[in-house]
């Protein structure tokens, strides 16, 4: 993925000059003309580096970059100072607004590339020593929001994939309880939110939900419908999941009968491939995203599936895509594909496989369960 540089300066011509240098050497730049132009820009995206000059008129470098300290969004990213005037004052002043360094505008452009190449570069390594780091602790607390394994049951199949967008920990999370024998829950939801913020949540709501699910079961309710209500009573009076939603699927899996059961809130489709008639059905549940409201009013339904017949649980970013720039989403597209596996008599690891060969680019993380009656 083609790294983000806003470049600030009142100056076009040096702006395109930088433009056409970085865009050249594999960047993808976004200019500015002032620091209003550079705010509205960082409203719909988040650069990688932000390069700005010292002098411009109305709000000047040093403004900008002591508003961007202001904000946790965009106080993090790397800001370098580009001036013409090489005095050791602004050097200074730009120094402790904690620009980690600045570029004269005569600086050959070899210099110019290797200084940003190198700067980026460090802030990578910086950034995934960081993020290793975390995961291990993350690791150590056994806080995980995808399991290592799913459980094996005799008449069902349990497969499953996660691939978190630009390897950062996100929203999705995944969970199978056994609670014996017979019943096995498969749980897929997505923490509305970015990134670092949407994964901490993540762990707040899987204790919610195995909580929930634990002491209904204790009480023999295995009825997803009154599960769901109770927990969504439970999320939305939870002053720390204030304003944070989710959205959630639970399958039910008998495996003693074979019979499954299904209630979502805010969710996808399950979809489900029929063998004999080689027809793509879905089952869409009606319920609002957890927490929103106190009151879900969430409902169940059985899902007859029969030997051989598979069920797909996908969260939305296996339908996001983007196109010049702006997301898109389309899961007819996504239901087209899988058709298409399936009428092929593709293996459940090669759908796997190939559904992930488009995420490459992908958006938004991509999670997806596969339930095979056997």
């Amino acid at each position: 993925m083609n790294r983000i540089i806003l470049l600030v300066d009142d100056d076009i011509f040096q702006l395109r000059l930088f433009e056409k240098l970085l865009t050249s050497n594999g960047y993808n730049c976004k200019i500015a003309l002032s620091v209003d132009e550079a705010e509205s820009i960082l409203q719909s995206e988040t650069p990688d580096l932000i390069v700005s000059d010292y002098e411009m008129p109305g709000k000047d470098g040093f403004e900008f970059r002591r508003r961007l300290l202001e904000q946790d969004a965009f106080k993090n990213i790397p800001f370098l100072f580009l001036t013409s005037i090489n005095d050791k004052e602004n050097v200074q002043q730009g120094l402790d607004l904690k620009a980690i360094d600045y570029i004269a505008k005569n600086t050959p452009p070899s210099h110019i590339l290797s200084k940003i190449d190198n700067l980026l570069q460090a802030v990578r390594e910086h950034y995934e020593r960081s993020l290793s780091e975390i995961k291990g602790i993350a690791e150590r607390l056994n806080l995980r929001n995808i399991p290592k394994n799913a459980p094996v049951l005799k008449n069902f199949q349990i497969d499953y994939f996660n691939q978190s967008f630009q390897n950062q920990p996100g929203g999705d999370f995944i969970d199978f309880i056994q609670v014996n024998d017979r019943y096995t829950f498969i749980i897929l939801g997505d923490v509305m939110g970015k990134k670092w913020g949407a994964w901490f949540f993540s762990f707040s709501f899987l204790s919610y939900i195995r909580s929930a699910i634990r002491l209904c079961v204790f009480d023999e309710n295995y009825s997803l419908s009154q599960i769901l209500n109770k927990l969504n009573r439970v999320v939305h009076a939870d002053e720390l999941l204030s304003d944070i939603f989710s959205t959630l699927g639970i399958v039910l899996l008998d495996d003693e009968t074979g019979s499954v059961k299904y209630a979502g809130a805010g969710d996808l489709p399950v979809l489900k491939f029929e063998e004999h008639s080689e027809e793509l059905h879905y089952f869409k549940s009606d319920g609002i995203l957890l927490g929103f409201s106190e009151f879900g009013d969430y409902s169940e339904m059985d899902i007859e599936i029969k030997e051989g017949e598979e069920l797909y649980m996908i969260s939305d970013g296996m339908i996001d895509f983007e196109i010049n720039g702006e997301k898109k989403s389309d899961i007819n597209l996504f239901k087209e594909k899988l058709f298409n596996f399936k009428k092929n008599k593709e293996t459940t690891l090669t759908i796997k496989n190939r559904l992930f060969d488009k995420h490459a680019s992908q958006v938004d993380d991509c999670s997806i369960i596969i339930i095979k009656k056997v």
